[in-house]
C-alpha cells in the first residue's frame, strides 16, 4: 500500500481539536509580554527541527547527538514567566520530552523514531502554550504506527519516520501561527 492509497479516517477527529488548539495558541501569543518566554521555546524548536532533519536523512549518529542537544535545551527551558496553570502544563510536557530526547540520544534509528513520535506530540503541546515566532506545519503520515504527526518549518513533506524509504509520505495537516 502506498502512502497516497491510505484512508483519511484519522484526520476527521483532529479538525475540531486543531481549531481548539489554534484558539488556545492565539490566546497564548496575545498574552505573552516578553521575548524571554519565547526564546527558550524557540531554542527547543530549533533543536527539534535539527533532530527531525537527522531522522529524515536516516542519520542515526547525528540524531543521537541532536537528541542530547534537545534534552539540554529542554532542561534549560524556563517556564517561570507563564501563568501557574501554563507553567504546570509546561513542566509536565518538558519532563516527558526530556525522557524521549534522552532515549533518542542512546538508541538505534528505529527506536529513535518511536520516541520521536511522542516527542513530536510534546513539542506540539509546548508550542500550543508558548506560541511560535515562525510558521510551522504540522505534518501527518497515515502509515507510521496508525498515523503520526510531526512539526516542520517547511511546507514540503519530508518524513522523519521513514526517511529515504518513503521520504514524501504524508501531508500538511495544519499550519501553526
Amino acid at each position: 500500500m502506498s502512502c497516497k492509497d491510505t484512508k483519511k479516517e484519522n484526520t476527521h477527529d483532529d479538525s475540531s481539536h486543531s481549531e481548539m488548539n489554534h484558539d488556545k495558541m492565539n490566546t497564548s501569543n496575545n498574552m505573552m509580554d516578553s521575548d524571554t518566554q519565547n526564546s527558550g521555546a524557540q531554542k527547543v524548536l530549533t533543536d527539534y527541527m535539527a533532530l527531525k532533519d537527522a531522522l529524515v536523512n536516516d542519520d542515526n549518529a547525528k540524531a543521537k547527538e541532536l537528541g542530547n542537544a534537545l534534552a539540554q535545551s529542554l532542561k534549560s527551558f524556563d517556564a517561570s514567566s507563564f501563568s501557574s496553570k501554563e507553567k504546570s502544563e509546561l513542566e509536565d510536557i518538558v519532563e516527558d520530552a526530556i525522557e524521549h530526547a534522552e532515549h533518542i540520544s542512546e538508541s538505534d534509528i528505529k527506536h529513535q523514531r518511536e520516541h520521536f513520535k511522542v516527542l513530536s506530540k510534546d513539542v506540539t503541546d509546548m508550542v500550543v502554550i508558548t506560541g511560535t515566532q515562525v510558521k510551522l506545519y504540522e505534518q501527518f503520515c497515515p502509515m507510521y504506527d496508525d498515523g503520526t504527526a510531526w512539526l516542520s518549518t517547511k511546507e514540503e513533506v519530508r518524513n522523519p519516520y521513514y526517511g529515504s524509504q518513503m521520504l514524501k509520505c504524508g501531508k500538511v495537516q495544519r499550519e501553526i501561527n
